[in-house]
């Protein structure tokens, strides 16, 4: 068993930051199989970082309100954990989930207090969440607005782990994946206390992996290179009503809603390789970007391309960095025959965009 760390109490001040602390490390050079001893896949990461954070909502201006890190070894094993809140100096967002109000968090370290401590407990690991691309973004957007890069280069979704395992689940929870190995929740959405049942659910699932000699689902994250502060809401600085927050009614109209115009242009069909980008053409984007998205998005609008938010038959082009991921949009792309483009030759195309066909 993973060391137990019990959920800081909610208004202490260990609650803002917990330092790490190393624990026992049995490692087990070879994964089980039956009766005999396997050896464990040489292709597999050397160490994990298992992650969780909250945030003030779902958006790319929303913030984290706190963080929590388990490192484990190569074979799953704990090295050390980490937690620490996060002041984002603007309402907390729901605090009915997170029970972050905006008094616990006065006095809580700003993120680029925090950047570099977090950042040494990610460097050289993979970063393992459940459902890692949001946790990954929310990071990437994080160190992007204190001009930092953070130090991951693949992450694994344990979503996705639980689907190449096939395991029996009801659905793909955290909660259905910690009955499922017999881990006990202690304070659903307190960061530490998720890391600390992912950790725990992801070992079991890693050595079942490495039993079967099967690939883990790793992706690329891409930081982002280029970053655009979004246009502040009435909630970023909102003055908090009932219990520090807003109610669950009002933060649902929280999340903002992005509307472009409909394109002017036909859609000329297929991109076709080696040519130009022609004006009306539909393209759907997956994956992470090194341009943030909503920028890249921006340009291919301003260019006349029409930004599509999945793929079809009649989706002219899909712009991505891992051909091969298993995300809805890769899939059916590779189902239909879609053209694709990474993001720097799509970039590069966009600077020269063809006029649409007259008439």
């Amino acid at each position: 068993m993973l060391e137990d760390q019990p959920a800081a109490p909610q208004d202490s001040a260990a609650r803002r930051r917990v330092p790490a602390q190393p624990t026992a490390d049995p490692r087990t050079p070879t994964a089980k199989s039956g009766d005999r001893q396997a050896p464990w896949p040489s292709g597999y990461p050397t160490g994990y970082a298992v992650v969780d954070v909250e945030t003030t909502g779902l958006a790319r201006n929303d913030r984290i309100v706190s963080a929590a890190v388990y490192q484990l070894d190569a074979q799953g094993h704990v090295e050390d954990h980490w937690y620490s809140t996060v002041n984002p100096r603007r309402d907390p967002g729901p605090t009915w989930i997170h029970g972050l109000t905006r008094e616990a968090l006065a006095d809580a370290p700003e993120f680029p207090d925090v950047a570099e401590d977090f950042a040494a407990r990610l460097a050289g690991r993979v970063l393992v969440a459940h459902n890692a691309v949001f946790d990954w973004m929310m990071i990437a957007r994080e160190y992007a607005r204190t001009e930092r890069v953070a130090p991951v280069r693949q992450r694994l979704c344990t979503i996705a782990l639980s689907k190449a395992l096939s395991l029996p689940l009801p659905n793909h929870k955290l909660e259905s994946l910690a009955a499922h190995y017999g881990v006990v929740q202690r304070q659903a959405h307190h960061a530490l206390d998720d890391a600390r049942v992912l950790a725990e659910s992801f070992r079991p699932s890693l050595h079942l992996a490495a039993q079967a000699d099967i690939p883990l689902p790793l992706l690329a994250c891409r930081p982002l290179t280029e970053w655009s502060e979004p246009l502040p809401t009435d909630r970023d600085e909102a003055a908090p009503t009932t219990g520090g927050s807003r109610s669950p009614a009002a933060y649902g109209r929280w999340r903002p809603t992005r509307k472009r115009p409909p394109c002017p242009y036909p859609n000329p069909g297929p991109y076709e390789p080696g040519g130009p980008l022609v004006q009306g053409m539909r393209v759907a984007i997956s994956g992470d970007t090194s341009v943030e998205r909503e920028l890249l998005e921006d340009r291919a609008t301003e260019a006349g391309l029409h930004i599509a938010s999945s793929v079809s038959g009649r989706t002219s082009l899909l712009v991505t960095n891992d051909p091969r991921s298993v995300t809805s949009k890769a899939v059916k792309a590779r189902a239909h025959g879609t053209p694709v483009l990474d993001e720097a030759a799509f970039t590069q195309l966009l600077q020269d965009v063809a006029p649409a066909p007259a008439g």
